[in-house]
């Protein structure tokens, strides 16, 4: 069977970058969740309008039957599926898990300062840094009740994320769906 990860956080926090990483060292396949947003509201968070959770509904949808469709899929050449996706609030979890049985989350947390910097340094993306404040008050931060969520600080370097979230992937019955 296979096994899927959401890379989950904030905007700027490295979710497409960590998947990558992993998806690089793990031999998975990853998604970045971006990439399933409407033009609508790529073109709303390019006009520094945050998104809500009308806006977020269909997105979410596309994302579940993407991790839906990897988890029933018998495929030996990619035996995982990591996809970076904010899922910022506990309800926006609860829909991937149902889409998903057996889905875990990876939170990538980290002060402000870090991801406002880090932000800064993405010219061209649609997520203006404008936005991060939103998105610091939209998120949910896992609790101890979901104990599928294994957290990580983003203050380090990438390569040193990316080594820890594929060791704990490794892991016995982490991830297993």
């Amino acid at each position: 069977m296979t096994q899927a990860v959401v890379v989950m956080g904030v905007s700027g926090c490295g979710k497409s970058a960590v998947a990558a990483g992993m998806a690089q060292q793990l031999g998975w396949r990853a998604v970045d969740a971006d990439d399933l947003h409407s033009p609508q509201a790529v073109a709303k968070m390019r006009a520094g309008q945050a998104l809500n959770d009308d806006d977020r509904a269909p997105w979410l949808g596309r994302v579940g039957a993407l991790l839906a469709a990897s988890s029933t899929a018998a495929d030996t050449a990619n035996p995982g599926m990591l996809v970076a996706c904010s899922a910022l609030r506990r309800t926006y979890r609860d829909r991937l898990r149902a889409a998903c049985p057996g889905l875990r989350f990876l939170f990538l947390e980290g002060e402000r300062s870090v991801l406002a910097a880090r932000m800064a340094q993405r010219p061209g993306h649609y997520m203006p840094a404008s936005l991060l404040d939103s998105q610091l008050q939209t998120l949910e931060r896992p609790g101890a009740d979901e104990p599928d969520v294994l957290r990580l600080d983003i203050d380090q370097p990438l390569h040193t994320l990316v080594q820890q979230a594929c060791t704990a992937v490794r892991q016995a019955n982490w991830c297993t769906v």
